[in-house]
């Protein structure tokens, strides 16, 4: 009999560079193949703040997971598109502060659904930490599956962090926010990042990833991704470069990327 983790494998495809293992080795990681790297290096000869993208991501993330655990309350949180985990991943951040917090990961990626298995022996013995292997586009079964472990009658903060550039249409992406925020109670906050074409730079960098044949990345102008946030309430400072968002003393860098937290009142 085959082993899961062994057909999950046959599918990795490592001779084809791939988002996830090109982005886990820009943050410094060691899960990723000769082709992402290839491809990552050439990505960041055009772009060399790839990288510090990458790392300022995650910066952001566990910036928002503790505003929403100590300041907003949050206990429960849904992070679609979750990507390779690495270093203080949503689950970690938010145990630390409530030990009882339920995490769901979503992802359609074979690569990441074997690194989930490790990933959910970490959690909490009081808190919840699952995985769903699903695709954004498909809000209603990330919704039905979700809800084995987290309760939509409490609040809870659905993210979006830097995947949905994979998504060419952005009414699709509205929808797909849309529909995921409407299942939820008022309380609960949408989280949301993507990289922007606000530089020559990154346009010309995302040029050189689809060149590569690696999956073209759109990149959008800060005024598009407000749209996702309509009926929300934007919590301070609203959508600004993720090294703006709350940074900790001499964090402030600009990036061609921009997020936001959005609360539904």
């Amino acid at each position: 009999m085959t082993h899961p983790d062994e057909e999950l494998s046959s599918q990795l495809q490592p001779d084809i560079p791939h988002a996830a293992r090109m982005w886990n080795y820009w943050m410094g990681g060691k899960d990723n193949f000769a082709a992402d790297r290839a491809t990552g290096d050439a990505v960041a000869q055009i772009y060399p703040e790839i990288a510090l993208m990458a790392r300022f991501s995650r910066q952001f993330l566990i910036r928002v997971v503790r505003y929403l655990a100590v300041e907003a309350g949050i206990k429960q949180f849904l992070d679609v598109g979750t990507g390779l985990p690495s270093m203080q991943n949503t689950h970690e951040v938010a145990q630390n502060i409530h030990p009882d917090a339920k995490i769901v990961y979503v992802d359609n990626d074979p690569m990441v659904l074997v690194h989930a298995r490790a990933l959910l022996r970490g959690t909490t013995a009081e808190g919840i930490t699952n995985y769903v292997p699903s695709d954004y586009h498909d809000p209603e079964t990330i919704l039905t599956k979700s809800a084995e472990s987290l309760d939509f009658s409490k609040p809870m903060a659905v993210m979006f962090m830097g995947v949905m550039g994979y998504e060419p249409d952005l009414a699709v992406i509205r929808s797909i926010v849309s529909q995921m925020m409407s299942a939820t109670v008022p309380g609960s906050h949408l989280v949301f990042w993507d990289g922007t074409n606000t530089s020559p730079e990154v346009v010309a960098g995302a040029d050189r990833l689809a060149e590569m044949g690696g999956v073209p990345y759109i990149l959008r102008s800060p005024e598009e991704l407000a749209t996702v946030f309509d009926g929300l309430d934007l919590v301070d400072p609203g959508l600004v470069p993720i090294t703006s968002w709350r940074p900790e003393p001499g964090e402030v860098e600009h990036i061609d990327a921009y997020g936001a937290v959005g609360r539904k009142s």
